[in-house]
């Protein structure tokens, strides 16, 4: 893969070449044109001032053919280039002829410019009828002579040009080079950077074009420090929830192995029986987390959301039971399939239903009901419990935050698990506290190919 430097400049070559090339074609083409039209009208004066001179008497006849050639020892340059004449009677009689002229009649043609083939060469005359004097002056050069001048004027004119283009390639590097500089600014200052460095990109002021770039480049090194940031808070959190649990089981273990009686046997093991169930949910709830944080933004083509609706319910109907709590399920007969990944719509349903049961008193009721509102569809979970306290509703989708009516033994990941979850499959979780108590919770998923 070639540098852009270096695309840029056979780009800007060529298509500089392109343009350079055609605009030498021109001007050779149209020099060349204006040279032959130059020795052109340069014959037809020549042989109109023989005619007017011959006509006004100035001239004697036999002479008058040599007045266009050059006057003695003077130089007629390096093309021993000259013109010659002749004057033929209209009759076709010679009458006079230059010294340069060849015997052989210059042109048939009666007037005007004609190309004809003189003793082996090629010549360019023109013929002026003097029809008072009863003469016909021709005038003419050879070709040969003349398209070497033609190619002389032309080569004088390619070979600056010609010159140039080396140099105006290394005109197109060096700019090239220059405009690409902040560029290469920003590759050094970036290959520099340690892998700890996240602060925004600072390599002075960037031209307009990479200002997106630079913009871009700081926005990703902002979300990479949000995520380690997380990651760090992930660890730390994960290690202190997780050790807590374990700690407490080992304790209880001890107690366990030198209890005097059975009954403080029986009621260590109980402990220890709920710090498993605990650390249980919460490995479960860490490993949801991570799959709701590394899972791809999929649609499954239409989620049923009563089937998840129902499975959910019926996998905590147990939990439910144990707690004492009711669980209630209201579905219509028809829901409109939802939008997005099935697996992260149940993560949501099923974390806010836990926690809604978990908060709930013994005796308290959970309903669960479902309603399509246009397109989407709307699941409400109502809870009896003490609610979530109005300090608390800014910061309690945060990952390990425990409000403060947060029930025992919860780990602070299930709401943020469901926001996380609902915002991955495009829907939304509110949070609002029922005027009888406890919470209500409402779910929106966005209808199929909405």
């Amino acid at each position: 893969m070639t540098s852009i430097r270096t695309r840029l400049f056979l780009i800007l070559l060529i298509a500089t070449g392109a343009i350079w090339f055609s605009a030498v074609w021109w001007i050779q083409h149209s020099t060349r044109v204006e040279v032959e039209q130059v020795l052109d009208a340069r014959l037809a004066e020549a042989a109109q001032m023989v005619s007017s001179l011959l006509a006004d008497g100035r001239v004697e006849l036999a002479t008058a053919a040599g007045a266009i050639s050059p006057p003695p020892n003077r130089s007629t340059s390096n093309y021993s280039r000259q013109l010659s004449c002749q004057i033929w009677s209209l009759d076709g009689t010679m009458v006079g002829a230059s010294a340069s002229a060849p015997e052989a009649r210059l042109t048939q043609a009666k007037s005007g410019f004609s190309e004809n083939m003189v003793d082996g060469e090629r010549w360019r005359v023109f013929s002026e009828v003097n029809e008072e004097l009863g003469l016909r002056v021709m005038v003419g050069d050879r070709l040969a002579v003349r398209d070497r001048l033609v190619n002389d004027v032309v080569r004088g004119l390619l070979i600056p040009a010609l010159a140039i283009l080396p140099l105006l390639a290394g005109l197109i590097w060096l700019s090239v080079g220059r405009g690409l500089a902040p560029l290469s600014r920003m590759a050094r200052t970036l290959s520099g950077r340690s892998a700890d460095n996240l602060a925004p990109v600072q390599v002075g002021p960037l031209p307009r074009e990479l200002r997106p770039m630079g913009a871009a480049l700081d926005r990703l090194f902002a979300r990479v420090a949000a995520a380690r940031e997380r990651e760090r808070s992930f660890s730390a959190y994960a290690a202190h929830e997780l050790k807590t649990p374990l700690s407490g089981i080992k304790t209880q273990a001890q107690i366990a192995a030198m209890a005097p009686d059975e009954a403080t046997r029986r009621h260590a093991l109980e402990q220890i029986e709920r710090g498993v169930a605990r650390t249980d949910r919460m490995v479960r709830q860490l490993l949801e987390l991570a799959a709701v944080d590394g899972a791809a933004d999929e649609d499954d083509g239409g989620i049923e959301l009563g089937s998840v609706i129902q499975s959910v319910c019926g996998t905590l109907e147990r939990m439910a039971e144990t707690k004492g709590v009711e669980l209630r399920l209201n579905l219509p007969a028809r829901l409109p399939p939802g939008a997005g990944n099935a697996t992260m719509a149940t993560l949501a349903l099923r974390n806010v239903v836990e926690n809604a049961i978990a908060a709930s008193p013994k005796g308290g009721t959970v309903e669960v009901h479902a309603e399509p509102v246009g397109t989407a569809v709307q699941v409400s979970v109502l809870d009896a419990g003490p609610g979530i306290a109005k300090d608390d509703r800014a910061r309690i989708t945060e990952r390990f935050f425990r409000g403060r009516n947060a029930p025992e033994g919860g780990s602070g990941l299930g709401l943020s698990i469901a926001q996380a979850a609902m915002a991955r499959i495009g829907g939304r979780i509110e949070f609002r506290a029922r005027a009888s108590g406890g919470e209500h919770v409402r779910l929106t998923f966005v209808g199929a190919g909405v």
